[in-house]
């Protein structure tokens, strides 16, 4: 990996580090906007008047949360309204996005290469072990130049 893509990689993890944390939280059944609502013991029409919409428009925003379909703008003007901050961001399923890069830089290595060396006769002599040091090599080079092919 480049040295400035490796510094911006390696910043973007640390970024990313305290959302680990959190991945586990489960929305609450009903959404964060109703459960907040309610556990504050304010009604609809509160939060509505707090929010300059109509008690139907709040009915109508806790329906788009439950359903996926709220905008994130939405969700910071009802945290706002709560008087809370709206916090989101995205959690990788492997412990870093540099060992993500690394994963699919070795299943790409690996790939381009087991089918170059099945296409060539003369490496069929290649040993396991120079086989894997080749794809483990082709994998860093890949790594390194992070290519859009990556993604493919």
């Amino acid at each position: 990996m480049g040295n400035q893509k490796k510094i911006v990689i390696e910043q973007l993890d640390i970024k990313l580090m305290p959302f680990h944390e959190i991945k586990n939280i489960e929305v609450p059944e009903r959404g964060w906007v109703f459960t907040i609502r309610t556990a504050l013991n304010m009604t609809l029409q509160q939060l509505g008047h707090r929010l300059k919409i109509s008690t139907q428009g709040v009915k109508d925003i806790e329906k788009r949360e439950l359903s996926g379909s709220i905008s994130i703008k939405s969700m910071k003007e009802v945290a706002k309204a709560l008087d809370m901050q709206f916090v989101y961001g995205f959690v990788s399923k492997h412990s870093s996005l540099e060992k993500f890069i690394e994963l699919k830089a070795h299943e790409l290595a690996e790939k381009i290469l087991l089918k170059n060396l099945n296409n060539i006769a003369e490496n069929k002599e290649l040993s396991e072990v120079e086989i894997q040091q080749k794809i483990e090599n082709f994998a860093c080079k890949i790594k390194r130049e992070i290519p859009k092919s990556l993604w493919d």
